[in-house]
């Protein structure tokens, strides 16, 4: 068997993708699961599981160097409102807060990164154990994009795209080539309920990759939740970075899309859909 893979676990689906996924690939799952996020189920599904607090950043590196843990992979969301409101920070995390220039989630996370390096634990990219449940170009769904649903697109990769660059969120909703919503800390969801209460039917949603996406952590995600969500707020498309975002249990989450008549879209930055 391979060396033992280190998972550093937050909430939702994605630790358990990525588990089976290292499992599958004959690596020993060690997780450190963060107390205030992850959920408790993941215990079953890994060979070694240790709980810490958020902030809790030395016990984390110990756990994973005290199993041989030399490669680590960090999985599932943090809320952002948790990372700059509840965190307690332990003596390890004092130091790299002192060294982050900027407040945001990007450098944060990355000064974490190089600290885990510094202690012999490479953060391998997020989707390693889970390309297969990569978006790809084009149409993903029976249901294709309809002309003005993709001049709509091509708006929204636009804005996006500069909203990405500031560093502020990855989600815009657009209705008419009019800018409906664009994300902020609420998160996709939350955008898309907003802008199904604003424009309500027919809203196409596009979420993109930041122009130089850290694939370590914060890779975008479209889960159910988000399938449902859009469905709720009357949406009409799902347009999302293709080889850059990921679609947890992508089979099921497609044929509930065309279940749905929504129409779901990878989008190549470079090429707008025509």
């Amino acid at each position: 068997m391979n060396a033992p893979l280190g998972l550093i676990a937050g909430n939702g689906r994605f630790p358990f993708l990525v588990a089976a996924g290292a499992r599958r690939a004959g690596r020993r799952v060690v997780a450190v699961a963060i107390r205030e996020e992850a959920f408790p189920e993941l215990e079953k599904e890994v060979d070694e599981l240790h709980w810490v607090g958020l902030g809790q950043l030395g016990r984390c590196i110990d756990a994973l160097r005290k199993a041989g843990v030399t490669e680590a992979v960090m999985a599932g969301q943090v809320q952002h409102k948790r990372i700059f409101s509840n965190i307690v920070p332990d003596l390890k995390l004092i130091t790299v807060l002192a060294k982050v220039m900027v407040r945001n989630t990007d450098s944060l996370i990355g000064a974490v990164a190089d600290v885990l390096e510094g202690e012999g634990i490479r953060l391998l990219p997020s989707t390693t154990f889970i390309e297969d449940q990569l978006a790809v170009p084009g149409p993903m769904t029976k249901r294709k994009p309809s002309r003005d649903e993709a001049d709509d697109i091509a708006y929204g990769v636009k804005i996006a795209s500069a909203l990405t660059q500031l560093d502020l969120g990855q989600t815009v909703v657009v209705k008419g080539r009019a800018a409906v919503a664009l994300e902020a800390m609420e998160g996709t969801d939350a955008t898309i309920e907003r802008a199904g209460k604003i424009a309500g039917q027919g809203i196409v949603v596009v979420k993109l990759a930041k122009p130089k996406q850290d694939m370590r952590f914060d890779v975008p995600v479209i889960g159910v939740r988000t399938l449902e969500a859009l469905a709720q707020a009357g949406g009409a498309v799902l347009a999302v970075e293709a080889r850059k975002t990921l679609l947890f249990d992508k089979a099921e989450l497609l044929a509930d899309a065309d279940r749905r008549r929504i129409a779901v879209y990878g989008v190549e930055r470079e090429v707008a859909p025509a």
